[in-house]
């Protein structure tokens, strides 16, 4: 790696530091981002898409209550929350395809059975690729977002779509 000053090229691939003069060489490996939609992905942070407020039922609550938010809410997923409004679940239409349907009498069935417990999170600071990175490698459709423990909004693939679709027609 070549150190811009003092143009010493022996430095190996990745070094933190020139091993001529000292100079630190690890902002210089840090990938380039190649256009709008890279630049989005690794610089804007989460709150960039403008999270909605997230529904929440208490970890007590029944299947029937978090149906009705996520009806009348038309939303895809319900935050299920601790005594102390910390977050302790999500609740998705994926649960209830593979986990509730055909239950009888599902309604009255808690939520704290069926729900996903302590699920992946990001911070409204969390840059776009992160929070897509953790979607990607956990197969999530939604993602709760939470400052100090506490849920303050949820992102959809849906939301980084329409994020990346808006960066494509302003550059």
């Amino acid at each position: 790696m070549y150190c811009p000053a003092c143009s010493h090229d022996k430095n190996p691939p990745g070094a933190d530091a020139c091993t001529n003069c000292g100079l630190a060489l690890t902002h210089l490996d840090a990938p380039a981002p190649n256009g709008p939609v890279e630049a989005s992905l690794v610089t804007d942070p989460v709150s960039a898409l403008d999270p909605r407020p997230p529904l929440t039922v208490p970890l007590d609550a029944t299947l029937g209550d978090a149906i009705r938010q996520m009806t009348t809410g038309r939303i895809g997923a319900v935050l299920v929350t601790g005594p102390g409004g910390d977050l302790v679940g999500i609740l998705t239409e994926r649960d209830f395809l593979t986990k509730v349907a055909g239950a009888p009498g599902f309604e009255a069935l808690p939520v704290s059975r069926f729900m996903t417990p302590d699920p992946e999170t990001v911070a409204p600071t969390d840059v776009l690729a992160f929070a897509l990175g953790k979607m990607d490698a956990g197969g999530y459709r939604h993602l709760p977002v939470v400052a100090a423990g506490k849920p303050v909004g949820v992102i959809s693939v849906r939301d980084v779509l329409r994020h990346l679709t808006t960066v494509c027609q302003d550059g």
